[in-house]
């Protein structure tokens, strides 16, 4: 338990942050998961809308610091090969 005024507010600080982080870790998730749904339902449309949504959701996060960069690029990477197969287009040389 804090004891310190400072040590107070630290954790009020912290239980806020995670607060915050927990639903952009959670936004970013399902946002990945739609795209997920797309994909296996199909639906080449609405897999690359999803995966647009999903690419600025994963990089809002990144950029606040709730993944790692590195993660996020490895996930949109993955996601979009995916979506790109499934619309069939061809990869530029």
């Amino acid at each position: 338990m804090a004891n310190t005024k400072s040590a107070k507010k630290a954790n009020r600080r912290n239980t806020k942050r995670t607060t915050v982080n927990k639903a952009r870790r959670t936004r970013m998730r399902s946002s990945w998961r739609a795209v997920e749904e797309a994909i296996a339902g199909g639906d080449a449309k609405t897999a690359q809308a999803a995966l647009k949504a999903a690419e600025s959701e994963t990089m809002r996060a990144v950029s606040k610091e709730v993944a790692h960069k590195n993660t996020g690029a490895r996930k949109i990477s993955r996601l979009s090969k995916r979506v790109t197969a499934l619309s069939g287009a061809k990869k530029a040389p």
